[in-house]
């Protein structure tokens, strides 16, 4: 996905899918911009960090076991604009906001 003729860097990000917005960047910045990781295995601690969570809220009574035990996340790999905003291999771009994104 990433070129050596592209003006982007290679990383990570997380995504979840959501009815209304389809593809989203599960996490964002303090200034809007889509988190990326600069290797997967980096993501994947993210992830495994956040289900952590999920299950110690679970015993402490604050979660259902089957809302804990569900991951909607998934990394895939994207380039990294010098903007910030983020293409994924498809051809869709992240930026400060969902309603930004466009296909190309």
């Amino acid at each position: 996905m990433y070129s050596p003729n592209s003006s982007g860097r290679p990383a990570f990000a997380i995504f979840n899918d959501t009815v209304c917005e389809g593809r989203t960047p599960a996490w964002r910045d303090e200034r809007g911009w889509p988190v990326t990781y600069p290797a997967e295995r980096a993501a994947q601690i993210e992830i495994a960090e956040t289900l952590i969570l999920r299950l110690e809220e679970f015993i402490a009574g604050a979660r259902d076991f089957e809302d804990a035990m569900t991951v909607e996340e998934y990394i895939l790999p994207v380039e990294v604009a010098p903007d910030g905003s983020v293409r994924t291999e498809d051809g869709c771009w992240f930026r400060i906001t969902d309603s930004n994104r466009s296909q190309t």
